[in-house]
Parts: structure tokens; C-alpha cells; sequence
């Protein structure tokens, strides 16, 4: 049995031995491991410095910006609060088991959330670490001289050769041709934009040409913009504010904390910090295209036409419209949306006035069918609740319903249902003045009860149920009108941002712009031309490498060499006998020498 497993072991020692020796890849004295060495542990500051370079690299540079505008996508899909928050309202309302997941996500918040700010930061780390050691690389590189011009240029792909006879009267020597020609040479190349240098040894002479720094240079300036455009939202987004607010024709806003519907501002803004001016909404104008016309009852322009008084008591006017913002000491008002406030008196049993208000309706359809509700806090036996449609051109359906056919002021019409119970206002809790919680409220006239919905004209005033009062749907036509055009207000949704950074972030989305354009098109290249003397003659070699991707270096080459050879031809040097290419096959004269492959 022993002998039985030597003889084995014998033997597959001399395969491996044989194996070894005619391996012509491994070298003779060569030892397989064992597998016992193991690499070092990189400890706490290994860890940490691996880390850093994996989060500086352009990979995860790349990756994390792809990350961002993914995460991103949600901020434009759900409302946000800084933007719309009677659209976050409006979702919570027609959502309301999904909302408090949805919002626990942050995704109504999106750009405020910790999870957007992670991402931010980690871009801005990785973009700052990864442009900092370029930098200093692309420093270096610029003050560097080019290479040393290469022994064999036939090597390389991008390679042609000539070689060009001294005229019987020169009178000079080959290698002063020689010279005289790199001499061309280089300032040729100059003139096409090369960083150039001579290498000369011996009878051989040669200049090296390098361009295309400015697409490094590009790249660079693409990546810094990046980080200024993150440093400025970043930065800017602390002083910048952002409000809403609904004004209705004749209404007057000032331009406090206080009279802001609703208001989203940076951390850096004061309470003081925003610009004392007040704007009076006077008319709000809109054109509709006319019955019987393509587009018939689509609305066309729109203009919201105010006065600005600023603090030193100066008034101006203006016109807010949509994507053409009124400027007003550095703030930008928007036109967000409009529709219709009808004016609305409900006065109790005893005839005193206990509501009046122009109530602004939401349109809920392109006929400006609009939804409204009025909250009568006081003066009632009862708080009451009024849910309201209002038709601007009221008719009737096959099903005897009631819609607007046309956007216009034609035949107005508005309809109300009446409740009656707690409002839900006293309890603190904050409550959306487009919404009417029926939860604790009895339901007095309107569908589903005995009693019919409220319908009124503008100037008519109808019969609350169970002789509460009265209800008047106020008409505010001009003395002397004859038509239902003006005998409704209108109002006008307006957002006022302020942001200073804006600018900047431009400035920088520019250059970012610029710097992407230099990355893609410059082409970064080496170029030589070399000329040696022999006898009567000269040869000369020139050769093309490129940095990266470049189609064009094999054209760039042939021109250089027709290039020269026109220069040469003028200067009156040496005359052209033949050309080569790189296997030694006979080639055109240098003056077709462009067409050689």
C-alpha cells in the first residue's frame, strides 16, 4: 500500500514538473502558493481613505448626479407644499389613506426632505474631491513641455514620410535644409494652435506639437459649475422666499408676512427682510374664442392689470400674465390661476348683515364651472355652511342638470346647499378656506334633502330654509350696463417669489454650457515632424497620436504634410522628389499628398 502511494505521488510530481516546463508562459523557477498568504487588514484609516476615493471618483460622481434627478421626479409629480399648497390640500382631501404615508416619505416636501439633502451633499463632496486633484494635474500639464519627439514615428497609425532632393544651387548643406525645414515646421504648427518644442540631435531635427488643453480645460470648467450651481442653490435658497396669494378685483395686498395666504421662506429670511410696496388688483382681463369658431369657448389671454405703490408713495401700473412675471423690487409675481369671486350678503332673520364677502370660486372645468364655500361664523342661531356652484353660462342638460356651457360671463347662474352645525373652527386646528368639513352639520337645503338647492342671478336674494334669513348673490355691473360681462368679479391667483441667486444660477448653467461644448468638440492630439539629412536629400517623417477619441487625426495629418509642402515650395528650399508611407510603397508628390491613406 505505501509502495502503491509513492509511486503516485512520484508521478504526479513529475507531471507537474513537465506541466512546468512546457508552459511556455511561466517561468522555470516558478512556485505555485499555498494559499496560505493573506493580505494585510486595511484597518479604520485604510477603511476610510478607500472610502473617500471611491466617493471622489467620476464614476460615483456621475452615478450620484443620475441619482439626483431621479429623486428629483417625485417634486414634480406630487404638489409640494413651497409651491402649491392648496394642491397638497386638495390631494390630502382626495386621499386621505394614502397622505399620511406619502407625507411621512417627505414626497410633498421633496426638496426640503433628508434624503434629497443626502444626496445633494454627497454630490457636492464627490464633485468637489474629484475637481481638486484635477485641477492640480491640469496645472502641472500646462506648464509641462511637450514629450520628447518618439525614435521610430513609423509606429504609430496616424505616420507619413517624404523625402525632398536639394536643388543643384542650394548651396547648403543637408542637414541646414533639414534644419530650415523644422524651422517651417514649428511655426506652422504654431499657427494652428500647437504648444511646440525642438529636439535636435545630431543630424536629426524635430519638433513636437501638442493642442487641446482647452478640452481638459472644459471638462474642469463643466465640473466647477456644477459645484456653483449646487453652492448657489444651496446658499441662495436660505435668502429666498416664496407666497401665494388670491386677490380679488378692487382687493389691495401689502407685501407683509401677515398678508400672505400661505408662505415658504428660506432660513435666512427675517421678518423684516421682505420689501415694504403695495398692489391693488384693478380688472382681470380674459379673451374667449367667440361661438361658432375653431377653439370655441377656450380662453386665449389673460391679464391681471395692477397698480404697485412703493414705499416712498409712488404709484405704478402693471400687468401680470402668463410666462411674462411683473417685476417688483426684486421680487417676481406670477400669474397662478384665476376665476371668478362672486359677492355673496346673507343676512339673519332680523335683517341685520352678518356676512359679505367676494368668495373666490374654483373653476373645475374649462367652462369655469367653479366650486365655492362660504362660512357664516356669527350673527346666526347656528354657524352655517354654504357649498356653492357657480355657471358663468348656466344650462340645462338631457338629464335636466345644470353646466356651463361657455367660460364667459353670459348667463350666470349660482346655486347654493346650505348646512347648519359646528364649522369645526374653534377647536385650533388650522382649517382650508375652500373646504367645508360637513362632519357635525345638518344639511338643510340642497340635494338629498326636501328642500332645493338656492338658485340666484346676479342682484337676486333668496330664502334660507327654516327662515334663517336671507342670501343675496350681489351684482356689480356699472351703472348703465346692459350685459352680465362685468356683473361678476374675478380674481387672480399670484405667486411672489424673491430669489437673488437666480441669477448666478444662470451665470453658472452658462458656463457649465460652455465648458460641456469644449469637453465634446476640442480634440486633444500630438503631432511631430521630423527631418534628417542625408546626402543630397532630405527625409522627412511626420506622425499624429491621439488623446482619447479623435476621427479627424488622420485629416489633421495630411494637411500638416501639404501644408508643409506648400511652405517649403515657398520658402525655396529643397525639391520635392517622392513620397512614402509607413510600409515603404511609392506615394503621390507632396503636393497630392492629402490623398495617401
Amino acid at each position: 500500500m505505501s509502495s502503491s502511494r509513492s509511486e503516485t505521488e512520484i508521478t504526479t510530481s513529475k507531471d507537474a514538473v513537465n506541466s512546468d516546463v512546457s508552459d511556455p508562459l511561466r517561468p522555470s523557477d516558478h512556485i505555485d502558493g499555498d494559499g496560505s498568504i493573506a493580505q494585510p487588514k486595511l484597518g479604520l484609516v485604510g477603511w476610510l481613505r478607500w472610502g473617500w476615493r471611491q466617493l471622489t471618483s467620476m464614476r460615483t460622481a456621475l452615478v450620484l448626479l443620475l441619482v439626483l434627478a431621479i429623486a428629483a421626479i417625485p417634486g414634480s409629480i406630487f404638489p409640494q407644499r413651497m409651491a402649491d399648497p392648496n394642491g397638497v390640500t386638495e390631494w390630502e382631501r382626495n386621499n386621505p389613506d394614502l397622505f399620511p404615508v406619502l407625507d411621512a416619505l417627505k414626497l410633498f416636501d421633496v426638496y426640503l426632505s433628508p434624503w434629497f439633502s443626502a444626496i445633494y451633499l454627497l454630490l457636492f463632496t464627490s464633485l468637489v474631491g474629484c475637481v481638486i486633484p484635477r485641477i492640480r494635474h491640469h496645472a502641472k500639464a500646462l506648464r509641462a513641455r511637450p514629450p520628447r519627439t518618439p525614435a521610430r514615428l513609423q509606429r504609430l497609425e496616424d505616420f507619413r514620410s517624404a523625402q525632398r532632393d536639394l536643388p543643384a544651387s542650394a548651396g547648403s548643406s543637408a542637414d541646414a535644409e533639414a534644419s530650415a525645414s523644422i524651422d517651417i515646421a514649428t511655426k506652422q504648427l504654431k499657427s494652428l494652435g500647437y504648444r511646440v518644442e525642438r529636439y535636435d540631435k545630431g543630424r536629426t531635427f524635430s519638433v513636437s506639437a501638442e493642442r487641446g488643453y482647452w478640452r481638459e480645460t472644459g471638462n474642469l470648467l463643466f465640473h466647477i459649475a456644477l459645484v456653483g450651481v449646487l453652492i448657489t442653490v444651496g446658499v441662495g435658497g436660505g435668502f429666498a422666499y416664496t407666497g401665494q396669494r388670491v386677490l380679488v378685483e378692487g382687493e389691495t395686498f401689502a407685501n407683509t408676512l401677515v398678508d400672505y395666504d400661505s408662505m415658504n421662506r428660506g432660513r435666512f429670511v427675517a421678518d423684516d427682510a421682505l420689501t415694504p410696496y403695495a398692489m391693488r388688483l384693478d380688472s382681470f382681463d380674459v379673451t374667449y374664442q367667440p361661438f361658432g369658431e375653431p377653439g370655441s369657448g377656450q380662453a386665449g389671454d389673460f391679464s391681471a392689470n395692477v397698480a404697485v405703490t412703493d414705499r416712498e408713495g409712488d404709484t405704478s401700473e402693471g400687468s401680470v400674465r402668463v410666462n411674462h412675471p411683473l417685476d417688483i423690487a426684486g421680487d417676481k409675481i406670477y400669474l397662478l390661476g384665476n376665476g371668478y369671486a362672486p359677492t355673496i350678503t346673507v343676512r339673519n332673520a332680523d335683517g341685520d348683515v352678518v356676512y359679505h364677502n367676494s368668495v373666490p370660486f374654483l373653476p373645475q372645468d374649462n367652462n369655469m364651472t367653479s366650486l365655492g364655500v362660504i362660512k357664516v361664523t356669527d350673527g346666526m342661531p347656528e354657524q352655517l355652511g354654504l357649498i356653492g356652484f357657480f355657471y358663468p353660462t348656466a344650462a340645462s342638460g338631457k338629464d335636466g342638470a345644470i353646466a356651463s356651457g361657455f367660460g364667459d360671463l353670459v348667463n350666470p347662474l349660482l346655486t347654493l346647499d346650505v348646512y347648519a352645525g359646528d364649522l369645526g373652527i374653534n377647536d385650533g386646528a388650522p382649517k382650508s378656506v375652500y373646504v367645508l368639513d360637513t362632519t357635525g352639520m345638518t344639511k338643510l337645503a340642497g340635494r338629498t334633502t326636501d328642500v332645493e338647492s338656492i338658485e340666484l342671478s346676479p342682484g337676486e336674494t333668496g330664502d334660507l330654509p327654516n327662515g334663517l334669513g336671507t342670501v343675496t348673490f350681489e351684482d356689480e355691473s356699472p351703472e348703465g350696463a346692459t350685459d352680465a360681462t362685468q356683473s361678476v368679479k374675478r380674481f387672480a391667483s399670484l405667486q411672489i417669489h424673491h430669489d437673488a441667486s437666480a441669477v448666478w444660477v444662470l451665470v453658472f448653467a452658462l458656463l457649465a454650457l460652455g465648458g460641456l461644448m469644449l469637453a465634446l468638440f476640442v480634440p486633444r492630439r500630438r503631432v511631430w515632424v521630423k527631418a534628417t539629412g542625408a546626402n543630397d536629400s532630405v527625409f522627412l517623417e511626420y506622425a499624429g497620436l491621439a488623446r482619447g477619441e479623435d476621427p479627424t487625426l488622420a485629416a489633421a495629418v495630411d494637411a500638416l504634410v501639404a501644408g508643409h509642402a506648400r511652405l517649403m515650395d515657398a520658402a525655396g528650399g529643397s525639391v520635392a522628389r517622392e513620397e512614402q508611407t509607413s510600409s515603404g510603397e511609392q506615394a503621390p508628390p507632396a503636393s497630392e499628398h492629402a490623398k495617401v491613406d
